[in-house]
């Protein structure tokens, strides 16, 4: 019997090991990698979308252009494009959640917490730095859209999703769908074209010269961009007192004030 479970035993030690096999895992992205990798897909669907548009539309993407009134002294435009009937300006956003926002508001909600700010404000100074360069007829053919992933829900005023409304809000795997909408629109207003071939080409062109490829410059911007939303609140430029959210709105929204912010007193100077 001893014989046999010293047999047993030499057996079981001749036995070689098998490896233990140890995969190592893999490197968890950063919060800032998540969100260029997130910015690079919507920014794929919007190409998709553009792309869908008719080739006698021109449209324009990342332009970088002088603006002296801007704090960082440029803007910066996401999406343009170029139609016989109306010069969309596009300003896309990757958020995640439900957007809480109206036409009084400077800042709008992300999930009730997070603040942004207004994307119509924002892009009403885009407008107005692409318009400086053109033609005063042309200025008032201006669409401004902004454009969300789906990853988003929108609780804003009806307005921005009414077709006829000039600022309308839409969805990134809709772009297309509103372009063609509103041309229709504008079409059905309209027996001719308000912009001929010849006038796209020279706005596309004017445009594409306008644009500031310096990878150093817009670094800058956005050094610029990242100490603005880190500053205080802004004041009055007569009495230089802080205004609240609504009234900076107020000053930004409307044409007579020139992109100065006034106090409620100061308002009344200002013809």
């Amino acid at each position: 019997m001893l014989l046999f479970l010293n047999i047993l035993k030499k057996k079981s030690e001749s036995k070689p090991k098998q490896a233990t096999i140890t995969s190592s895992p893999k490197p968890k992205r950063t919060n800032e990698q998540i969100a260029v990798r997130k910015g690079e897909l919507g920014e794929y669907k919007i190409d998709i979308q553009l792309d869908q548009l008719p080739k006698t539309y021109r449209h324009l993407s990342d332009l970088l252009i002088s603006n002296p009134k801007a704090k960082s002294g440029y803007s910066q435009i996401d999406h343009v494009v170029i139609t016989p009937y109306a010069i969309f300006t596009i300003e896309t956003k990757n958020y995640q959640g439900t957007i809480y926002g109206g036409k009084d508001r400077s800042t709008w909600l992300v999930n009730g917490k997070f603040k942004m700010m207004n994307p119509f404000v924002q892009n009403y100074g885009h407008i107005k730095a692409l318009s400086s360069l053109i033609d005063k007829k042309y200025h008032e053919w201006f669409v401004s859209m902004v454009s969300f992933t789906k990853r988003s829900t929108f609780k804003v005023d009806s307005d921005y999703r009414k077709i006829a409304s000039n600022e309308l809000i839409v969805y990134d795997i809709e772009l297309s769908e509103f372009i063609h909408r509103k041309v229709s629109v504008l079409k059905m207003q309209h027996k001719e074209p308000l912009l001929s071939e010849s006038d796209i080409s020279s706005i596309h062109r004017t445009f594409l010269n306008a644009n500031i490829p310096d990878l150093t410059v817009r670094e800058e911007h956005t050094r610029a961009l990242n100490d603005q939303k880190n500053s205080p609140r802004p004041n009055c430029v007569v009495c230089h007192n802080p205004v609240s959210d609504k009234v900076m709105s107020y000053c930004l929204q409307h044409h007579r004030f020139q992109g100065k912010i006034y106090c409620y007193e100061h308002q009344k100077s200002v013809k």
